[in-house]
């Protein structure tokens, strides 16, 4: 049986890093590539529920988390293919859940990104890779963060202060 790599995605930078190395990794292991989207309903959101449209809410959420996957393998890999055999999930669970889920046995590898957290984040939304390190029964690849993720941040925060933009704080 093909090896598999398991990588999470949600569309940000560091998912994209992530996803990159990890269908580096599949090439490397001639193993499939499984990518997979996590997504979750409304909170506060009973499956009976329905949007404007008349169609269940948890159809039109299933709907828009494949949606998102698309553009997001779209945005990593362009018009061309991976250079492996991919499969896209699209799961509903907590991110951390879902890719520990999606992986078959110890000879698999799981791919996650680390990305860049601050306090209130932290907080608020507990780290996919630290669940995974504890919960998986393969081995995991912890990626960091791209470096442009930290000019991207500084920008930002130029922007919500309103700070002029220097560019020598871009040149690393």
């Amino acid at each position: 049986m093909r090896g598999r790599v398991v990588a999470g995605t949600c569309g940000s930078l560091g998912s994209l890093t992530a996803l990159h190395r990890a269908a580096a990794e599949a090439r490397t292991r001639d193993a499939e590539l499984w990518v997979v989207l996590a997504w979750q309903p409304p909170l506060g959101t009973p499956a009976s529920r329905t949007s404007v449209g008349g169609t269940p809410l948890l159809a039109d959420c299933r709907d828009a988390a494949v949606e998102r996957l698309r553009e997001v393998l779209g945005t990593a890999f362009g018009a061309g293919p991976p250079g492996v055999a991919l499969a896209a999930l699209t799961v509903r669970a907590t991110p951390g859940a879902a890719l520990v889920d999606t992986v078959r046995d110890a000879g698999d590898l799981l791919v996650v990104g680390t990305g860049s957290r601050g306090p209130l984040l932290r907080a608020l939304r507990p780290s996919v890779a630290r669940y995974c390190l504890a919960h998986a029964p393969c081995p995991v690849l912890a990626v960091p963060p791209s470096p442009l993720q930290a000019d991207l941040d500084a920008v930002h925060r130029r922007i919500v202060w309103r700070r002029p933009l220097d560019a020598g704080d871009l040149a690393g």
